[in-house]
């Protein structure tokens, strides 16, 4: 398949390493595929479901104790601690090199190392990498055959060429005590051990397309974010894309694949999804920024997901996809999971394998639930109904705005502007969210993940923010940033704002801002609407309402500047004077 001297090399070093009993090169046929789905059936590994009502889906279950990423056992391996941060689990290459391969030594016996060429991007874009991962288990095939593009193309793409990104994969005996999810920057290398779940073992995800990815953006002059990118149509038929990054629990598969209100389609507004997770962003030809989603499928939570939550995410999930501990419904041999509808299944397999009873189900203990919380689906993106046209072209979409977004009940108003790109960098270095009833510890403490970046930075993070100022001195027609806030709450705890597709109105102003349409009102920390020039037409929600979610409370910024003060002391090397600077404006505006 390939003539790479440099990676038939490294494939027979890691052979030797992991003694494999036969090596398979994914070439990315269906004829291949195919029979790697019947084998994973056949094995136990995989159930296939109803073809009629889900062609080509199948179901997989993990070990109990292997059901989400491993933070604590996420390590950036540089030669010095100052290197990864102190936002980051840090260890010396040689030794950690060490501990893995003493971990890995031998654990291939007895199995089938499958060798997986894979671009992140559509192939031979300019914007694109290539990494090759070795894995011992059909599910990490099959699903990098929907995350990324796989194959022979991709070898051809790299040729004899030496940028690519080795990673390799050991089951191993998926033991947590030895479990190990290890990025090495400086060496385009990734290896994970004793884990079989996407997060960890997909390598394209969270491992390449963030943490190594990042690191290649600084050296490069590029960036790779945590970011949905969206493309939004008007009438006159013209597309405007904004990329935008929000922590988990806050609305980014929802606002990735937003439908747009009656109103608004009537009018005929379109919304059209590039990406819902990940933005790897240049500098084009004409000074515009630009973005691609490197990936090709998506890595969805399956709770919560139904039809008028997500319906393109859930429409998505509607062929050639693989479910992973969500609940086996015995009537029809389909899927089920909390949140898809409210029928109960009745005769049921819950996600650890055993009968599931649906009289001793409560939606407020977790334990009782049919599908684990953390259950997944892996669906290709061509199947997205709102899929852009632009999303396989590989020369990416001009963004014309950047928003950041968090949960906070007072503090954020629903959208604000920032001053300039570095007060903006400086907007998403403090974004957050407050933990809620449903999160262990106290409510209400605020929880700092800067760019929604925190745990997919792969350096050190003041590092990071300076890349961020000095992208901004590179990009002629820098986009315009933003924060947005879809969960104030009134003095109940009640969400005031709708959400949902009901956003799409803060991204009409949001974008008539970029063009210079909309007029904004100066506050302490940044540019605000005119009540008014936010429409709500057709919305249960009164203009004195929407006066008070773009309030801006003196008191609370005040307590806010503390947390940030807290927060940015993490950072002894590195940080960026800019961001000083813009704190001490803020602090100063609140006098």
């Amino acid at each position: 398949m390939t003539e790479n001297k440099k990676l038939l090399d490294w494939v027979n070093e890691m052979a030797q390493l992991v003694e494999p009993d036969r090596i398979v090169w994914i070439d990315g046929s269906e004829e291949q595929l195919d029979r790697l789905r019947r084998e994973a059936v056949e094995a136990g590994e995989m159930i296939k479901l109803n073809e009629e009502k889900l062609p080509g889906c199948f179901l997989h279950r993990t070990k109990p104790n292997d059901v989400a990423r491993v933070e604590d056992r996420t390590f950036i391996c540089t030669p010095t601690e100052r290197e990864a941060g102190p936002t980051n689990h840090w260890c010396e290459p040689s030794e950690m090199y060490d501990k893995l391969y003493k971990i890995v030594r031998g654990s291939y016996k007895g199995r089938t190392m499958y060798v997986i060429p894979y671009s992140m991007g559509p192939i031979g874009s300019p914007l694109a990498k290539i990494g090759i991962e070795l894995t011992d288990t059909r599910y990490v095939v099959l699903n990098m055959s929907i995350m990324a593009r796989c194959g022979q193309k991709v070898l051809d793409t790299l040729g004899n060429g030496d940028d690519w990104v080795h990673g390799l994969h050991a089951s191993c005996d998926v033991d947590p005590e030895y479990r190990y999810i290890c990025q090495f920057p400086q060496d385009n290398t990734i290896i994970s051990v004793n884990s079989n779940y996407g997060g960890n073992v997909l390598q394209g995800k969270k491992c390449f397309a963030l943490r190594i990815a990042s690191y290649q953006g600084k050296n490069e002059g590029w960036m790779a974010e945590h970011m949905l990118i969206l493309g939004i149509e008007n009438p006159k038929g013209e597309v405007k894309y904004v990329a935008a990054a929000f922590p988990s629990a806050c609305g980014k598969t929802n606002l990735a694949m937003l439908i747009p209100p009656e109103i608004y389609k009537k009018q005929g507004y379109k919304v059209w999804t590039v990406g819902d997770d990940i933005a790897w962003m240049r500098v084009g030809a004409d000074g515009r920024l630009y973005a691609i989603n490197p990936e090709n499928g998506f890595f969805g939570v399956a709770p919560g997901t139904n039809s008028h939550s997500n319906y393109n995410a859930l429409k998505s999930t509607g062929r050639d996809t693989i479910f992973t501990n969500v609940a086996l419904n015995l009537d029809d041999n389909t899927v089920w999971w909390e949140g898809l509808n409210q029928d109960l299944p009745q005769h049921a397999i819950d996600w650890r394998g055993n009968p599931w009873d649906p009289s001793k189900f409560d939606k407020a203990d977790k334990s009782t639930c049919a599908a684990h919380p953390n259950s997944r689906f892996t669906a290709p993106a061509k199947n997205c109904p709102c899929l852009s046209e632009e999303f396989d072209k590989g020369t990416g979409v001009p963004i014309s705005a950047i928003i950041f977004g968090g949960r906070r009940a007072k503090t954020a108003p629903l959208v604000y502007q920032s001053r300039s790109w570095n007060h903006g960098v400086f907007v998403g270095s403090i974004m957050g969210s407050e933990t809620t009833a449903a999160a262990a510890g106290a409510v209400g403490v605020v929880r700092r993940d800067p760019m929604a970046m925190l745990p997919f930075c792969g350096y050190n993070m003041a590092e990071y923010f300076g890349h961020w100022i000095e992208m901004g001195k590179k990009i002629p027609h820098q986009p315009k940033i933003f924060n947005v806030n879809w969960f104030r709450t009134d003095d109940e705890g009640n969400f005031i704002w709708p959400g949902y597709g009901e956003n799409m109105r803060v991204l009409k102003w949001i974008l008539d801002r970029c063009e210079d349409k909309a007029d904004a009102v100066e506050s302490p920390i940044g540019y605000l609407p005119k009540a008014e020039d936010i429409d709500l037409e057709g919305l249960d929600v009164d203009r004195d309402t929407l006066k008070a979610l773009l309030d801006v409370d003196r008191d609370l910024w005040r307590e806010e500047v503390k947390g940030i003060k807290e927060f940015y002391a993490k950072f002894t090397y590195g940080f960026p004077q800019e961001l000083n600077d813009e704190l001490a404006t803020l602090e100063n505006n609140l006098k």
